[in-house]
């Protein structure tokens, strides 16, 4: 019996139909899971599903590294919350370099309180001798991170950069000594340089206007103790835990933990103009100081950044993705506190991601931004 065939014309119709299933598949979102749409509150003033599809988006790129924590306050409300596997409402987290901007805030009562000056000589013992120049370096020269000190936050090797050391090698034990030792590379003022060291000094600085005595137990007590009457309970950051090192010097660069939903109230704190729950906590001036830019870097302020481009081209934010006067606490590995007062929105991400990951996080975040309308 002789072999059939297809008609060809049969087959260009079967393969056109096909290709056309394909596409419309293609075309259509595969369903979420119920986790991932329980993420998003029922009375989020945003369409529900675009907002918990970004956030799942986010979970689930490995080129954006582990997010642990997602959460997102909308003029205060909470609209949408989610965390990794073991992780949860009560998982104090650490902020690594987020934690500058509590050091920037507690100065900022400090001074207020009348204990510190902006502009006067910052007061460090050591550099308080005849002729030393870094005698001249100022609190808000501290802040901007362009006190001129030498120093290099990172390199390769690791263990040869400043900030490892200090951390970790030589400089544990007392690290505001071995930050107050370095000498200057450029005139105080004159120059920008992001350095965890400088937030060290910042911590030593503040300890010594709240007590003289030297053992670092005193040093520590006396500063765990102005954080909980002065910021933490006041501004109700109740999780919020901070680490020492061995000389009772405040780890304010990196080591203040807390809960995504008290790094949401620390965000809001600074979205609000520094009051928290009816009570102005923080002078209002001071969170303008904290927003304003730095000479020399327009992407960052005191002690916060700011999300405009940089001179060197290099992006921590998402310029012209999110309004220009957002501004954000940013720590190692990924960790971000995002405040937008133009869309009423504090976004917390916490996770763990290497460097090379920081683009992809930065696109998943400014997607989940972009879907909050700018106020009119």
């Amino acid at each position: 019996m002789p072999r059939r065939f297809p008609n060809p014309r049969h087959l260009a119709a079967l393969a056109a139909l096909s290709l056309a299933g394909c596409h419309s598949q293609a075309d259509t979102p595969s369903p979420l899971a119920p986790a991932a749409l329980a993420a998003v509150t029922v009375d989020a003033d945003v369409p529900h599903e675009p907002l918990a599809r970004a956030i799942d988006e986010l979970f689930a790129d490995d080129a954006a590294g582990e997010t642990r924590a997602l959460l997102i306050l909308h003029d205060g409300k909470l609209v949408a919350e989610r965390y990794g596997p073991a992780y949860g409402p009560k998982s104090r987290l650490i902020g690594w370099s987020m934690s500058k901007s509590v050091t920037g805030v507690l100065i900022g009562l400090l001074i207020a309180d009348g204990r510190l000056q902006l502009d006067a000589p910052a007061p460090v013992p050591l550099w308080q001798r005849p002729g030393d120049p870094r005698g001249e370096i100022t609190l808000r020269q501290l802040l901007q991170m362009r006190s001129g000190r030498a120093h290099r936050e990172e390199g390769d090797p690791l263990p040869g950069a400043d900030t490892p050391r200090m951390l970790f090698l030589d400089g544990r034990d007392d690290m505001a000594a071995f930050a107050e030792a370095q000498p200057l590379t450029h005139a105080p003022g004159s120059h920008w340089q992001y350095s965890t060291a400088t937030t060290t000094i910042l911590a030593d600085i503040a300890t010594r206007a709240l007590t003289d005595r030297p053992e670092p137990e005193a040093r520590r007590r006396a500063m765990a103790e102005y954080l909980r009457t002065r910021l933490f309970e006041p501004a109700g950051l109740h999780s919020a835990s901070a680490e020492y090192d061995a000389a009772g010097t405040l780890l304010g660069g990196s080591m203040i933990h807390m809960t995504a939903r008290d790094w949401a109230r620390f965000g809001e704190l600074l979205r609000n103009g520094g009051v928290a729950r009816g009570a102005q906590v923080v002078p209002r001036d001071w969170i303008a100081f904290m927003e304003s830019a730095a000479p020399h870097d327009p992407a960052y302020g005191g002690h916060l950044w700011r999300n405009l481009p940089r001179p060197d081209g290099k992006l921590v934010l998402m310029p012209g993705r999110a309004p220009a006067n957002m501004v954000a606490c940013i720590g190692h590995l990924g960790q971000y506190v995002l405040v937008s007062p133009a869309q009423g929105l504090t976004l917390v991400r916490l996770g763990k991601n290497p460097d090379a990951a920081d683009p992809a996080v930065l696109d998943h975040l400014a997607k989940i931004v972009g879907q909050f309308p700018l106020r009119g």
